[in-house]
């Protein structure tokens, strides 16, 4: 039963478009709240309350630099999604 509501949780997730773009993009390089506005053409506020979603569920890291924060994707917890996701998906003979 967990691991459904766990498939939940990430379908539920991914189901918001930029959410997936800050991941694109988030898999690539960090990035601050700033940049990834600019790259989504997006208000910095909108980014931040994604950004929180993405937090809670330990999908993106919050990193200290300066005065700014950089997030970056937590490999680990993209690659049990993959796992996950792929559990549910695969067709098995």
């Amino acid at each position: 039963m967990l691991e459904t509501r766990d498939q939940a949780r990430i379908f539920k997730l991914l189901s918001v478009e930029t959410r997936i773009r800050m991941i694109e993009l988030l898999k690539h390089r960090s990035l601050c709240v700033n940049a990834l506005a600019r790259r989504l053409r997006i208000t910095p506020a909108a980014v931040s309350q994604h950004l929180r979603v993405l937090r809670d569920a330990d999908i993106v890291v919050a990193e200290k630099r300066g005065y700014y924060v950089h997030y970056r994707v937590n490999r680990k917890t993209l690659a049990k999604w993959s796992r996950t996701a792929r559990g549910l998906l695969e067709v098995r003979k």
